[in-house]
């Protein structure tokens, strides 16, 4: 049995290149807004909310953990025009490639088709649909339903094994790991909600970095539930 952990990071288009009618209706709530200062954060809100989306955002690192070889793949938005260039951690367990998106997606997809399992933290909320859609969007094949049943063994969401399926509060994955005892990815530096600004920055080898740390701790987290919570 085949299982892997995934995880993605993605940033927004920048708002001015959606088109008219597109940046009305993210708009619509905020625009109805009579008083100024809170018009203005409802417009900075929606407008940072896009980069959840696969319509106004774009895949910058897909990261893939193969948990029976214990090692990780990170693909990146390659800072050169040809891609290609490839490295390793210092340990050499993550391994980390430079792709265009179209070329990450497609990299993502042969792996999946392979896989029995995927296991993500909340992958079925977000990080598969987004893969999904982008793919569509960029016309690569989907190889794979992970969306298919919820409750079925393909696809473990460990956001939803950990509520209930939704029963029970949702936390963030900082947040179980502190409870936990595993290593967070989060730094002071480095989180989730910095990775527009770190690729802005040019840091997109700081984003591959936090990627692989994420699926690792996902990983981590995978391990509780497997021996303490699957099989009651």
């Amino acid at each position: 049995m085949r299982r892997i952990v995934i995880d993605i990071e993605t940033c927004a288009f920048p708002f001015e290149s959606l088109t008219e009618s597109q940046r009305e209706y993210l708009l619509r709530y905020a625009e109805k807004e009579s008083d100024p200062e809170k018009r203005k954060a409802m417009t900075d809100e929606a407008i940072r909310f896009t980069s959840l989306y696969p319509y106004t955002a774009e895949c910058i690192a897909i990261g893939i953990f193969d948990v029976e070889k214990e090692k990780s793949f990170v693909y990146y938005k390659s800072e050169s025009a040809k891609g290609g260039e490839e490295s390793k951690s210092e340990d050499a367990k993550v391994q980390y490639k430079g792709l265009s998106e179209k070329e990450m997606l497609e990299s993502f997809w042969r792996i999946a088709h392979t896989a029995d399992q995927v296991i993500t933290f909340n992958g079925r909320n977000f990080d598969v649909p987004f893969l999904m859609m982008r793919s569509a969007m960029l016309k690569v094949k989907v190889t794979k339903n992970f969306m298919s049943y919820r409750y079925s063994n393909e696809h473990i969401d460990l956001l939803e094994q950990f509520t209930f399926y939704g029963i029970t509060r949702k936390f963030n994955l900082d947040f179980y790991c502190n409870a936990f005892g595993i290593e967070s990815p989060k730094t002071a530096e480095v989180s989730g909600m910095e990775v527009k600004n770190l690729y802005e920055a040019g840091r997109i080898r700081d984003i591959a970095v936090y990627c692989s740390k994420d699926i690792y701790a996902t990983y981590q987290l995978y391990k509780i539930w497997e021996k303490y919570l699957a099989h009651p």
